[in-house]
């Protein structure tokens, strides 16, 4: 009887210990979750993991520290739309046909990341700005703002094609409909979640409770703040300075400068409207009283534009923290990726500048952090240069599924979980639209120390940079004598990268006389 009791006993420990193993391997099999935060016009520059000791950042910061920190990401086509269409379909603007925000219309019927993870289980979701169109597809549900979309009381466009008026502050809005739809969504499917912030594009406007927020700091002029634009055509000729383009009224909430009413400003409620007025009207008054121009003028100019910005960067991060915290107290964080980046980066002053579009570092780097607490390291760091072409079909690798081969992308998990295959030494950027801000359009490489642009267009030209040696790209050395070496192999490399992503516009361009 003891042995019988024995050996019961000893099955029953050997079965729990299968059921236990068991249960444990399909944890580790479970299909994670997805969630990709992207934000609209957030600049590195910005953000305290990305070296910000003025603006703070704790929530994104906190993905990073909980992370990797992507400090070489960068875009494939600096503009709003563009940029998310790459990021759904893993190709290139001409690849995908939405160069530019002007005259392009984007094709949902084509293949996008979304649609293979719908067709394998997943729930998808795209709430808050997309900037593709006003009906959007392949996502399980969508909640969109029409084109770019209000900073108060803004319209959505619900699935049916009907307009829902909601009342307060986008960015709180958007991430209350986020929280609504991960609340209702089915807890036994894995779900990709897109959250689309219009903050922080242009015109900057805080919520009610941020307006102060830096009021009392000093934003230091950045060195190239009085850049010359000399020996670089196209940069002379655009028209996206702080003291020449930035608008008293549009921008800046000046609203006596104003030839007619702002709409921005006129959708507020007179709450809203009431604070926005003993905020700004006092700055306004104070303004007139001290009769400026000139450089001073310049400069009160960039530190108006700095403390709007900053301001609308809280409330973002404020709610990205609410994203965080939302997985955490639902026990979703150790199997969900979070990814969060910006559609591009975007001009704080540099160059005298404000808005984005240009190969320049600031406007072609984006920021980008990702936690994957089951995968990836707290801490982790990469210098690989990224795109955001990569991001489809590494979600598509996350998910255990197939890579199509139409997407441009690679892959980036193998660099940050250490089994590394050869790192980039290029990556390719095309620039198409040839209107607002007068931007040329051009095209060209980066490489871990050169740059090489071509412009067309607007203006028809080179530039080539030597970014070791001069950082802030000040200074074109294409035509110097001591680079003609450089050259050769530079245009080489470009070509086999144009050919790599066919890019028959590009092509053409090279191959004229």
């Amino acid at each position: 009887m003891k042995m019988f009791d024995f050996r019961h006993i000893y099955w029953l420990s050997m079965l729990l210990a299968f059921l236990t193993h068991g249960c444990k391997s399909k944890e580790v099999k479970k299909q994670p979750n997805i969630v990709i935060i992207i934000s609209d016009d957030h600049s590195f520059q910005t953000i305290g993991a990305y070296g910000s000791k003025i603006i703070k950042t704790p929530n994104i910061d906190r993905i990073a520290k909980e992370g990797v920190t992507f400090n070489k990401a960068y875009v494939t086509n600096s503009i709003c739309g563009p940029s998310r269409a790459v990021i759904l379909t893993g190709k290139y603007s001409h690849k995908n046909g939405f160069k530019d925000n002007e005259t392009s219309v984007f094709n949902y019927k084509q293949d996008m990341f979304v649609k293979h993870l719908a067709t394998n289980g997943y729930q998808t979701a795209w709430i808050g700005k997309q900037h593709l169109g006003n009906k959007t597809e392949g996502f399980t549900y969508y909640n969109i703002l029409p084109e770019q979309g209000d900073y108060y009381n803004p319209e959505f466009i619900r699935m049916d094609g009907s307009i829902e008026n909601t009342e307060g502050y986008v960015t709180n809005i958007i991430e209350e409909k986020a929280e609504n739809w991960l609340d209702k969504r089915d807890p036994n499917k894995p779900f990709c979640l897109v959250i689309g912030h219009k903050a922080t594009h242009r015109t900057w406007i805080p919520d009610t409770s941020d307006f102060n927020l830096y009021d009392d700091v000093k934003f230091p002029l950045p060195a190239t703040f009085y850049d010359d634009y000399k020996w670089r055509k196209a940069a002379s000729l655009q028209e996206m300075q702080v003291s020449r383009n930035l608008l008293m009224s549009y921008d800046l909430k000046m609203l006596s400068y104003a030839s007619e009413n702002e709409p921005m400003i006129e959708r507020m409620n007179p709450a809203q409207r009431a604070k926005f007025d003993a905020y700004y009207k006092p700055i306004e008054a104070d303004l007139k009283s001290r009769n400026l121009s000139g450089k001073a003028l310049a400069e009160w100019k960039y530190e108006r534009y700095m403390r709007d910005y900053a301001s609308t960067v809280a409330s973002l991060d404020r709610n990205i923290g609410r994203t965080l915290d939302y997985l955490d107290k639902n026990n979703l964080t150790e199997n969900t990726v979070v990814i969060y980046l910006s559609d591009q980066g975007f001009y704080m002053g540099e160059h005298g500048w404000f808005d984005k579009r240009w190969m320049y570092e600031e406007s072609f780097r984006t920021p980008m952090v990702m936690r994957y607490p089951r995968v990836v390291k707290a801490g982790t760091v990469s210098e690989n240069m990224i795109l955001n072409l990569d991001i489809a079909p590494t979600m598509l690798d996350i998910a255990g599924l197939a890579i199509p081969k139409e997407m441009q992308g690679e892959s980036f998990m193998p660099i940050i979980t250490g089994d590394k295959k050869k790192e980039r030494d290029a990556i390719f950027y095309h620039y198409y639209e040839n209107g607002e801000h007068a931007v040329s359009p051009h095209f060209g490489i980066r490489t871990k120390r050169y740059k090489l642009i071509r412009f067309y267009k607007k203006v028809e030209g080179w530039e080539l940079y030597d970014l070791e040696k001069d950082p802030y790209e000040i200074h074109n050395v294409y035509d110097n004598p001591v680079y003609q070496k450089v050259i050769p192999a530079l245009k080489s490399r470009m070509i086999q990268l144009i050919d790599k992503y066919e890019d028959t516009d590009a092509k053409k361009i090279l191959n004229k006389k």
